[in-house]
C-alpha cells in the first residue's frame, strides 16, 4: 500500500497551490482527482485569461460566518505575493478594472505554472480517479482510488463547492466533513444570475441591454454594470450582489447612479419639447430608455408632464425595486457561499480542531469572495497556509 506525508483530494487552485508549497518543503504528496486534467476551473475563468487575484484584497471583501477568519490566512499571503510567482514564471498580465488582474494569454498559463511548482516540489498526481472510500485511523487516512488504498498522517479537502457541475463539482467535500463530525454552514449559489418573474417578466423584453448602475440588496451595495437577460438579471453589479440575496429579497437599482440629482427636472427646463424617451436615452441605452419612460408614464414632451410626475420618477429610477424569484442555481453560479464551518477550523493552518491531521482549504471552506479575483486569492492563500502546517 503506497504511503505518502499528505494526500489531498482536490487539483484545483487551492489544493495544486497547497500541494506546490508542501512538496518543496519536503513531503510527500498525492494530489488525487476525479478529472483528467488539473485546473479545469481556472482554466474557464476570466473568459479563458483567469483573473488570478485582486490588489484590494481585503477581508471585508469576503463573505462568511465568521467574518475574522481569513484574516490570517489572507494576510500571510497576499496578492503581491502571488504576482511575485508569476512574474518569476514570466506570464504576462494586466490589471483590467477594480484591481482585477488577469493574464495576457491563457489561463493555462496559470495551471502550467501551479503544475511546475508540484513537479519542482516532486508531487505525485492519480488525475481521472474518483476516490472511494476515505477512512480514519490509527493517527492515518486511508482513501481508495479505483482499486488501489494510498495512506498519509494528513488528509486535505480541496475539492471545491457544488458550483459550475459540469466539470464535475460536487457536494463531496460536505459529504466527507459531514463523516468527520464537522459542521456545514447552509450552501447556496453565489455570483449566480438573478431571475424574473411577475411584473418584471416584460424587462426580459432587453435581454442583451447592459448598463451602468449601482445594485444594494441587504445593505451590500455595488457599482457596475447590470446586464438584461432573456431569463433576468445579470451582469457584476447582479452577479455581486446575487451573493448576499436570499429568496425573497428585493434587490434595488440606482439607474441613475451619479451626483446628479433632479435629471428630468433639470432636463425639462433646459429641452421642454424633449421626450422623456430623449431624455432618459441621453443617460441610458435607448432600448432601455424607452421600456423605463413607457413604464413610468413620462415618454411624452417633458414640458407637457408635471413637475411632480417627474420627480416621482426620478426617484423611483434611483431605488427601481426588483423582486427576483430565484437563480440559476449552481449550474450557472461561479461559487459557492457557505460550505465548511470555520468554527471547525484553524484559522492559522486551516486544520480540524477535533480530527488531526485533517485541512480544509479553498471554496470547500465558508469563506466566499466578491467578483473580481477574489476567490482565486483566497484559493493561493488558504491552500499555501495548509501547505506551510503540513
Amino acid at each position: 500500500m503506497p504511503s505518502y506525508d499528505v494526500i489531498i483530494l482536490g487539483a484545483g487552485g487551492a489544493g495544486l497551490m497547497c500541494a506546490a508549497i508542501a512538496g518543496q518543503r519536503g513531503r510527500r504528496v498525492l494530489v488525487i482527482d476525479h478529472s483528467e486534467e488539473p485546473g479545469r476551473k481556472i482554466v474557464i475563468s476570466g473568459g479563458g485569461r483567469c483573473n488570478f487575484t485582486n490588489l484590494h484584497t481585503a477581508p471585508d471583501r469576503y463573505l462568511s460566518a465568521n467574518r475574522h477568519f481569513m484574516k490570517s490566512a489572507l494576510g500571510r499571503y497576499t496578492p503581491q505575493d502571488f504576482i511575485a510567482l508569476v512574474d518569476r514564471h514570466g506570464i504576462a498580465w494586466h490589471e483590467k478594472t477594480l484591481g482585477q488582474l488577469f493574464c495576457d494569454g491563457s489561463a493555462r498559463q496559470i495551471v502550467t505554472m501551479l503544475t511546475d511548482e508540484c513537479a519542482a516540489g516532486g508531487v505525485d498526481f492519480a488525475l481521472g480517479q474518483p476516490v472511494g472510500d476515505v477512512r480514519h485511523g490509527d493517527g492515518r487516512f486511508t482513501v481508495t482510488v479505483g482499486a488501489a488504498e494510498v495512506r498519509a498522517p494528513r488528509l486535505v479537502i480541496a475539492t471545491g463547492g457544488p458550483s459550475i457541475p459540469k466539470l464535475g463539482a460536487s457536494d463531496f467535500a460536505y459529504r466527507l466533513a459531514r463523516q468527520f463530525g464537522m459542521k456545514v454552514v447552509e450552501p447556496r449559489p453565489a455570483l449566480v444570475p438573478l431571475t424574473l418573474g411577475g411584473d418584471d417578466v416584460l424587462f426580459r423584453e432587453l435581454s442583451g441591454v447592459s448598463a451602468p448602475v449601482v445594485a444594494t440588496c441587504n445593505k451590500a451595495m455595488f457599482a457596475e454594470n447590470a446586464l438584461f437577460t432573456h431569463r433576468g438579471l445579470s451582469g457584476p453589479a447582479i452577479l455581486q450582489v446575487s451573493s448576499y440575496w436570499r429568496n425573497g429579497d428585493p434587490v434595488e437599482i440606482d439607474f441613475l447612479p451619479g451626483p446628479e440629482r433632479d435629471v428630468l427636472l433639470s432636463a425639462k427646463r433646459e429641452r421642454p419639447r424633449a421626450t422623456g424617451r430623449q431624455a432618459l436615452g441621453a443617460k441610458l441605452p435607448a432600448r432601455l430608455a424607452d421600456v423605463l419612460a413607457d413604464r413610468l408614464g413620462i415618454a411624452g414632451e417633458l414640458g407637457a408632464t408635471t413637475d411632480r410626475l417627474l420627480a416621482r420618477a426620478d426617484e423611483t429610477l434611483r431605488r427601481w425595486r426588483f423582486v427576483p424569484n430565484g437563480s440559476e442555481g449552481f449550474a450557472k453560479a461561479e461559487v459557492t457561499v457557505g460550505g465548511v464551518s470555520t468554527a471547525d477550523l484553524s484559522s492559522q493552518t486551516l486544520e480540524s480542531r477535533t480530527v488531526p491531521g485533517l485541512h480544509v482549504i479553498g471554496e470547500a471552506v465558508d469563506v466566499t469572495g466578491w467578483l473580481g479575483g477574489y476567490n482565486f486569492q483566497w484559493a493561493w492563500a488558504s491552500g499555501w497556509a495548509a501547505g506551510m502546517a503540513l
